[in-house]
């Protein structure tokens, strides 16, 4: 299955699920107002569609907030383990390049394979640099010293 058939499944599914809980939460409203007596006037002003609009929204940032509350204790660490995970992907060009730096090391200053032994280094340094400072940002987020 495609990414993007996986993406559209899935919010499909929650449109579904969205609407199918505003049609429950419409349907307990209308319960709740229709609970007198058949014969009595209702007591205050009948329920709006945008007053089911707002009921739904309500219980939708509520479970937002419920998500996000129980997901807290999980966001640092898990931004430290992203960091350190990119760190090593950062780190896996050095580690390709560096053979090539080895052999090329001879034609440093001039030689054949001048061009080949530059673009190394170039890639070498900017990828270490990028891999380092992400194992220092990890090491720094966990507060270790």
């Amino acid at each position: 299955m495609k990414p993007e058939t996986i993406g559209r499944v899935f919010g499909t599914g929650l449109r579904v699920a969205g609407r199918m809980a505003g049609q429950r939460l419409s349907a307990a409203a209308e319960q709740a107002g229709s609970a007198p007596a058949a014969g009595a006037a209702q007591s205050g002003p009948p329920v709006t569609t945008a007053g089911r609009m707002r009921a739904a929204g309500a219980s939708s940032g509520n479970l937002g907030r419920g998500v996000k509350g129980f997901l807290k204790p999980f966001q640092r660490i898990g931004g430290i383990l992203w960091l350190e995970v990119t760190g090593v992907l950062f780190l896996l060009p050095v580690v390709v390049f560096a053979p090539t730096l080895w052999r090329t090391r001879a034609s440093y200053a001039a030689g054949p394979d001048h061009r080949t032994f530059v673009a190394a280094a170039i890639v070498i340094v900017v990828f270490l640099y990028l891999g380092v400072s992400a194992f220092w940002r990890a090491r720094r987020k966990s507060g270790a010293r």
